[in-house]
């Protein structure tokens, strides 16, 4: 294999890859975790989301956090149904042999359920380590990982990582190539997505605005690779706080997503925020106050970075971004005001709304 880009027949075609879908499919419904529970803790927490319908269950890969492959192998022993996956892995402080080792570890301990999730990260800057060329990075690290999972022994001559000529994985590969998840906001992001990946996921947003505008740049970006209509599902996620006391879950949804917005705030192309809001938030969450950072959050914003409320609430928003074009809604940690309270009512009460 070379460093160039493939084209999209070479990276979709072969006994492993999942086939694409003809055109759109109904909307799941997924739930995300961050790794900061106990050993055990997991399992119990991803059998309650797929008794309660939910399609998807993935961990995040945030920094500082506990990595996620430990926490996903509890869960994929806890459940049966659903799919499961990192949101997201990337290719700075994990090389692609390493992540093309994780997928196949999921992927066995899961009976193929898992999908592999990769974006270029957030946050490195803290532990020393630069972003250069992450689009280059994000291509070839999928360009390796299939190759690796796949027993393509040819080799790998790209820009930024190399594959020697007859390199292959020393066990059992899995039966077929985990679906893949790019995590993006820009266009070029997206435009990578719509030529080699399954989804596309914008990690952070609850705006329908955002939704459109993706679906538009990877259905255009699928067309010009010759990728079939539908060929990459659009994935919304974020900090979701579900409760019977809508203020108090709003009040800690605020707390919770302030780290987030210094992050994508400015990313949001499609409207605005009110002027000086980013840099007082992220000199806040820089000293560790998310609590005044999150106070500082207006209503129409936290309703574009967050999904929060009483039940209704939550699915009136999902409702309108699923509405905009989203194939999949991951209700992002911490759920509610407490993770079991919030996967309840996530399951009992937001799920059964939004498929009603």
């Amino acid at each position: 294999m070379s460093g160039t880009p493939v084209p999209d027949r070479e990276l979709h075609a072969g006994r492993n890859h999942a086939a694409q879908p003809a055109g759109p499919a109904p909307a799941e419904i997924g739930i995300a975790f961050q790794t900061d529970k106990p050993a055990g803790g997991y399992g119990p927490l991803a059998a309650a989301a797929e008794a309660h319908g939910f399609d998807v269950v993935s961990v995040f890969a945030d920094l500082l956090y506990q990595p996620p492959l430990p926490a996903l192998l509890e869960m994929a022993a806890a459940t049966s149904r659903v799919r499961l996956g990192t949101a997201c892995l990337n290719p700075y402080t994990l090389h692609p042999y390493e992540i093309a080792g994780q997928a196949a570890a999921l992927a066995a301990a899961s009976a193929g359920r898992g999908y592999l999730g990769l974006a270029r990260g957030a946050w490195l800057d803290a532990i020393g380590l630069a972003q250069p060329r992450p689009l280059v990075r994000l291509r070839e690290t999928a360009a390796i990982v299939r190759a690796l999972l796949s027993g393509d022994d040819s080799g790998f001559a790209g820009e930024e990582f190399r594959l020697a000529p007859g390199v292959r994985l020393r066990y059992p590969l899995p039966d077929r190539l985990p679906p893949l998840m790019l995590g993006a906001w820009g266009p070029r992001g997206a435009a990578l997505a719509g030529e080699i990946a399954d989804e596309l996921k914008i990690g952070g947003t609850a705006s329908p605005g955002v939704v459109a505008q993706a679906c538009a740049r990877t259905a255009a970006a699928a067309q010009a690779a010759g990728r079939a209509v539908g060929s990459v599902r659009v994935v919304a996620g974020a900090v979701t706080v579900v409760a019977e006391d809508g203020a108090a879950a709003r009040r800690r949804a605020r707390s919770e997503v302030a780290m987030y917005l210094a992050v994508v705030g400015a990313l949001d192309s499609t409207r605005e925020l009110p002027e000086g809001l980013l840099p007082r938030i992220s000199a806040l969450t820089a000293a560790g106050d998310e609590a005044a950072a999150g106070a500082l959050i207006p209503d129409d914003v936290l309703d574009r970075f967050a999904f929060s409320g009483t039940p209704e609430q939550v699915a009136g928003q999902a409702s309108a971004v699923i509405a905009a074009g989203a194939g999949r809604i991951d209700f992002g940690t911490p759920h509610g005001l407490t993770d079991s309270d919030g996967v309840r009512l996530l399951g009992t009460r937001v799920l059964p709304l939004l498929r009603g």
